[in-house]
């Protein structure tokens, strides 16, 4: 219903923010790390989920549209309601719990306040098959170019080298594991490749 809010950043407490938007104060639930980069006063486009309940009207939202994405995946999970989806995100990033669902790395998830152990296997075996391990590096690739513009060579490099060993008939999840043990300094496909293959 309300896909994103544009608006001034009027006030903040620690779990959501008030933006005024048209002489509308509109209070959305954010994640920690969304809340730690506003600045009172400052314009924002914030991409939201509306959810409602029977007692209740609640905006949940995002600085990025990619993270309002990954939220709706997670409510998607047998369990996982919008305040625990919301925390899940304060504590792993989107690109993180890709990979760590990719992967099958339950101590990852696990390690996230609010999830554990039971809960990230199903988080695993219900997400699994919802992401695709070329896109969760094309998703990376363009944080990384964001944050950082000039030096995507390591995040394509390793991709390459993932996709290199799914083509050398190994399943993405080992690919993406063998290939997330390598030593981060290297930045040469055929050295990530090589020390992948040492990792199986």
């Amino acid at each position: 219903m309300i896909s994103f809010i544009r608006g001034r950043a009027s006030d903040m407490t620690e779990t959501s923010l008030v933006v005024e938007a048209s002489g509308v104060g509109y209070e959305i639930y954010m994640t920690t790390p969304d809340l730690q980069r506003i600045q009172i006063g400052e314009e924002y486009k914030v991409y939201t989920y509306f959810h409602v309940r029977e007692d209740a009207m609640q905006l949940y939202g995002f600085l990025a549209k990619d993270d309002l994405r990954v939220y709706r995946l997670l409510l998607a999970v047998n369990g996982v309601g919008p305040k625990g989806a919301l925390g899940v995100l304060s504590g792993i990033s989107a690109d993180d719990l890709r990979f760590a669902v990719l992967s099958d790395d339950v101590k990852t998830l696990s390690g996230v306040p609010g999830i554990g152990k039971k809960t990230a296997q199903k988080m695993i075996l219900e997400l699994k098959d919802k992401l695709n391990l070329s896109d969760a590096f094309e998703e990376k690739l363009a944080h990384v170019q964001a944050a950082a513009p000039g030096n995507p060579e390591l995040q394509d490099a390793r991709k390459e080298a993932a996709e290199a060993l799914t083509a050398l008939g190994y399943s993405s999840t080992d690919a993406l594991r063998a290939v997330r043990k390598v030593d981060p300094s290297l930045e040469n496909v055929e050295e990530i490749l090589r020390e992948a293959l040492r990792n199986f």
